[in-house]
């Protein structure tokens, strides 16, 4: 598969204060994996912000349009848990029929007592015509997963297999 993303490696230093506010994420140098750091005004808003930055590194969202959308509910046993079934159920809906993916995603319901969350994907299928093929995930990992959830700060932390 080829690489037509830069590699972590290979992306310059970003400090939060030159980022373009609608993307909430950056990414971090890891050895072998890629680890994607997100924020937000809130909770939901990091998930979700981690959640584009994932599908950021598989492909170039601008040439995604909102086309469609696909709808996730998952739950968890704890936040960190809550986050890593969200992303793994985003993963299987690119991965698998019907191949769809978001350029921007919603959550639409987030229970922390619960830790239920039910989110929305705008995209499109993905299309290998149309789409550049970035890097694979092949997986969501718990190495290292940290959510960040005080009134100073709402961010999480994740590593992706790729």
């Amino acid at each position: 598969m080829a690489n037509s993303l830069p590699s972590p490696c290979d992306l310059p230093e970003i400090s939060r204060a030159n980022q373009d506010l609608s993307n909430n994420y950056e990414y971090l140098d890891h050895p072998a994996d890629i680890q994607i750091h997100a924020w937000g005004a809130d909770l939901s808003q990091a998930y979700e912000q981690v959640a584009v930055g994932m599908f950021a590194y598989m492909t170039d969202l601008a040439m995604v349009e909102e086309k469609g959308t696909e709808t996730v509910t998952v739950e968890g046993h704890d936040l960190e848990s809550l986050l890593y079934n969200f992303l793994d159920e985003l993963l299987f809906v690119f991965s698998a029929e019907p191949f769809f993916v978001p350029k921007r995603v919603k959550i639409t319901e987030f229970n922390k007592d619960t830790f239920t969350i039910t989110g929305v994907g705008y995209g499109e299928t993905f299309d290998l015509t149309k789409h550049t093929q970035g890097t694979e995930v092949k997986a969501i990992t718990y190495s290292n997963l940290q959510v960040h959830d005080t009134e100073e700060k709402h961010e999480v932390y994740v590593i992706v297999d790729i």
